[in-house]
C-alpha cells in the first residue's frame, strides 16, 4: 500500500468536478488530479445556502 492511503485529506470546492477543468489552461493535469483524488475517495455533497454569504450578508459593511 502507497503512503498516499494513509494520510486523510480534505479538499473542498464550490464548483462540481466537472467545471475544474475550467481553472487552468491545460485541463488534462486537472483531470489527471481529479481522477487521483476521487480514486478511493469518500465525496460529500453538501446543497443549500453557504453559511458564510448568510453571514456575511448579516454583518455590518466596512
Amino acid at each position: 500500500m502507497g503512503d498516499y492511503k494513509k494520510r486523510t485529506v480534505v479538499i473542498t470546492a464550490n464548483l462540481v468536478f466537472s467545471q475544474w477543468e475550467q481553472i487552468p489552461k491545460d485541463p488534462m493535469p486537472t483531470m489527471a488530479a481529479v481522477d487521483r483524488l476521487v480514486h478511493h475517495a469518500v465525496i460529500l455533497k453538501f446543497t443549500g445556502e453557504s453559511q458564510r454569504l448568510q453571514a456575511a450578508a448579516k454583518s455590518p459593511k466596512r
